[in-house]
């Protein structure tokens, strides 16, 4: 009640338009009653010391001695003065506003948007919808072979992410085909995918042919003697002529429109178990461990040879610019030549048991994956222009094939002792994606389709084994298993 009644006389003292009831005495008022209370002391005393003191008491001086000033006023200590300080027209015009303000009615502000409020004024946007750090505008393209020494690879390219949820990988096989008389010899290259969609695989002594569009299978060649049989099978980057090594050391060429042999090239002293095209040049690796480059387009098609392998050349592969051939070999060696250079560019001895697995990367050429057979069990990673190795990682068997897969970025890997399984890779990191099993005996060569969706396997089981893994609509795929049509139901013979 105290307080109701203090705040009650603090309004009624600022409001300067009415008079003042409560205030103590003015000083004049003050002045004229103690004048008439001293004229009737006076006639009520006597004259003595006493009234003479009281009046003097009463009395206060007007001015402060040794000071001047109009204004200047200096109440007395029994508090009976006020002290009015001058006020000028801004003071007044201030309190009349802060007046008017108090009586009008205001919407409370709630604690959010004040705060909102204040961070704007203050910061010029909202804390709480602000990002403490906001990176704009794209990086800038890497040059081209540039390679970071911290093993991060740089890409202004989105990568698809290979692990998130609607990336489904299916761990059986679409299709299945019977590969009877299948050589199981790890040094040889019995399958390849052409860009037309047709799958060459050489069984003993024979050619076969399977149309992946249409499911037919076509027998191209055989062999004049029974006891020679089909070394490797490479197709040129159109698809319309396929490249044949024998055991007789021979190289044939072949019209797959026509189903003719064009050519019978004969210069190894070895059986070729290794081919590989650019352009119009056909290199060959032999028993011998030479490599043999030939032009199919003149008739003295030998035109170049490589010497630097001591034991059998079992993987060859140009990049996919061209500039570069890639071997790997029995003696555990890798050699990178500088196109038809007789010199090799790089010697790479890392490898502790044979290599026969090689493999560019389609969208950085200057990099060569790698793969050594039991006794290393490593995939390595190479950087051709600078000669360095990326990374190597222990896979625990043998390596048979390198695939790299470009729709999501990843390396395929075929394995023979002791786990005969596929392993797909996520690239650079190579983190482990995906394991797929189901060969009974070890993975010999791995094969890409034109695509890219499907990846055909070839192992010693005697079977070929389709797998699409690398889908661009996964949720499609997932949808069509579910719909009760089982891949691992279609079972073909591949002759």
């Amino acid at each position: 009640m105290a307080q109701f009644m203090f705040e009650n006389d603090v309004h009624s003292l600022l409001k300067l338009d009415m008079p003042i009831t409560n205030a103590p005495m003015a000083r004049w008022q003050r002045k004229a009653s103690a004048s008439g209370s001293a004229s009737a002391n006076t006639s009520a005393l006597s004259p003595g010391k006493s009234g003479n003191r009281s009046l003097s008491i009463s009395k206060t001086p007007s001015k402060t001695p040794g000071k001047s000033g109009k204004s200047q006023c200096t109440p007395s200590k029994a508090g009976g003065d006020r002290f009015i300080p001058c006020r000028n027209g801004k003071q007044m015009d201030v309190a009349s506003f802060l007046l008017a303000k108090e009586n009008e009615p205001v919407d409370p502000i709630p604690t959010n948007d004040k705060q909102k409020a204040w961070s704007v004024a203050l910061n010029g946007y909202d804390v709480e919808e602000a990002k403490i750090l906001h990176l704009g505008g794209k990086p800038l393209n890497a040059p081209e072979g540039y390679q970071n020494n911290l093993k991060v690879l740089y890409s202004q390219v989105h990568t698809p992410v290979s692990t998130k949820k609607s990336r489904y990988i299916s761990t059986v096989p679409d299709r299945i085909l019977d590969a009877p008389d299948l050589r199981n010899d790890f040094y040889l290259n019995q399958m390849d995918w052409s860009s037309q969609n047709l799958l060459a695989v050489a069984l003993y002594n024979s050619v076969y042919l399977w149309n992946a569009y249409q499911g037919d299978i076509t027998l191209l060649a055989t062999m004049e003697r029974e006891e020679d049989y089909v070394c490797s099978v490479s197709w040129i980057k159109e698809g319309n002529f396929l490249a044949i090594g024998t055991s007789d050391n021979k190289v044939q060429l072949w019209d797959v429109e026509s189903q003719k042999r064009l050519r019978n090239m004969s210069s190894h002293s070895a059986r070729v178990c290794s081919l590989s095209w650019n352009s119009h040049i056909l290199s060959s690796g032999s028993r011998s461990g030479l490599i043999h480059h030939h032009d199919v387009r003149v008739a003295e098609h030998h035109i170049g040879t490589l010497l630097g392998h001591s034991q059998e050349v079992c993987g060859l592969k140009w990049s996919p610019d061209g500039k570069h051939l890639a071997s790997g070999g029995n003696d555990n060696l890798v050699n990178v030549w500088a196109g038809l250079q007789t010199s090799f560019r790089h010697k790479f001895s890392d490898h502790q048991g044979a290599v026969k697995a090689l493999a560019w990367c389609p969208w950085q050429p200057n990099i060569l994956a790698s793969g050594g057979g039991t006794s290393d069990r490593h995939i390595r990673m190479w950087n051709v222009n600078t000669g360095s190795c990326i990374s190597a990682l222990d896979t625990m068997s043998q390596i048979s094939s390198l695939v790299f897969a470009p729709n999501y970025k990843e390396l395929v890997s075929g394995h023979g002792y002791m786990h005969n399984n596929m392993v797909i890779w996520k690239y650079p990191a190579m983190t482990q994606v995906a394991e797929l099993l189901g060969h009974d005996g070890r993975i010999l060569n791995l094969a890409l389709s034109p695509d890219g969706n499907a990846i055909a396997s070839i192992a010693a089981d005697e079977t070929v084994r389709l797998w699409n893994c690398f889908e661009m609509d996964p949720i499609k795929k997932k949808s069509k298993e579910r719909s009760g049509k089982s891949p691992g139901g279609i079972h073909q013979g591949i002759r």
